[in-house]
C-alpha cells in the first residue's frame, strides 16, 4: 500500500471515529450567564454567555471535582486612543474550568479556575496600552455561590486576565474583578 492510500485510511478511519463523539455530544447548553466587569484605566466589560456541563465528577476526600466549558460574547469599553471619547471592542471566549466544592459537594461555596482561548474583532488599544493580536488567552479564577432548591442559581466573583502569553510583543494584557451570575436549567 502506497503511504497516500495510507494517510487516507487514517483520516478516513479518524473522521469514522469522530462523528460518533461528535453525535454523543448534547449541544443543548445547561446554563446561561451574564456578567460585568471593571478594569484598571477605566476599562469595562459586560458580557452574556451559555454553559455546558462536562460528564466528569471526581469525589476527593474533602471536595468534589467537576468541569464546564463557556461560551461568552463580551463587550469591552475603555478610553479611545487617542485620548477623547470612549472605543469599544467584541470579544469571543471560549473557556474550559474546573470547579471544587467542599463538603464532597454538598457546601454551596465553590472555587472555578480556567484557561481558554479568546478573539476580539479589533486590536485591544487605549491611551496608554495596545494589545499585538486579537487573538489571546483567557484565564480565569474565581469564588461562587450557588443557591436555591437545586443549585440552580449561581452569583460568582471572578479575576480575569487577558493577555497572549507573551507570544508576541507588546503584550500589556487587560485584569478584570467580574461579577457573575449563570441560571442553569
Amino acid at each position: 500500500m502506497t503511504r497516500t492510500k495510507t494517510l487516507r485510511l487514517l483520516l478516513a478511519g479518524a473522521c469514522a471515529a469522530g462523528i460518533h463523539s461528535v453525535h454523543a455530544f448534547d449541544w443543548a447548553p445547561d446554563g446561561v450567564s451574564v456578567q460585568g466587569g471593571a478594569g484598571g484605566k477605566g476599562t469595562a466589560m459586560a458580557g452574556l454567555g451559555v454553559v455546558w456541563d462536562w460528564d466528569f465528577q471526581r469525589m476527593r476526600r474533602k471536595a468534589e471535582l467537576t468541569a464546564h466549558t463557556e461560551f461568552m460574547v463580551n463587550h469591552w469599553r475603555g478610553k479611545a486612543a487617542s485620548g477623547s471619547g470612549s472605543d469599544g471592542l467584541t470579544q469571543l471566549v471560549l473557556l474550559p474550568s474546573l470547579r471544587m466544592r467542599l463538603d464532597r459537594g454538598a457546601s454551596r461555596w465553590f472555587i472555578e479556575l480556567g484557561i481558554g482561548a479568546s478573539w476580539m474583532d479589533e486590536h485591544f488599544e487605549t491611551p496608554r496600552k495596545r494589545f499585538s493580536t486579537r487573538w489571546n488567552f483567557y484565564d480565569m479564577m474565581g469564588l461562587g455561590y450557588s443557591f436555591g432548591a437545586e443549585h440552580e442559581h449561581e452569583l460568582n466573583l471572578r479575576w480575569v486576565h487577558v493577555s497572549n502569553a507573551g507570544l508576541k510583543h507588546p503584550n500589556p494584557g487587560q485584569d478584570f474583578l467580574q461579577l457573575r451570575y449563570v441560571a442553569r436549567f
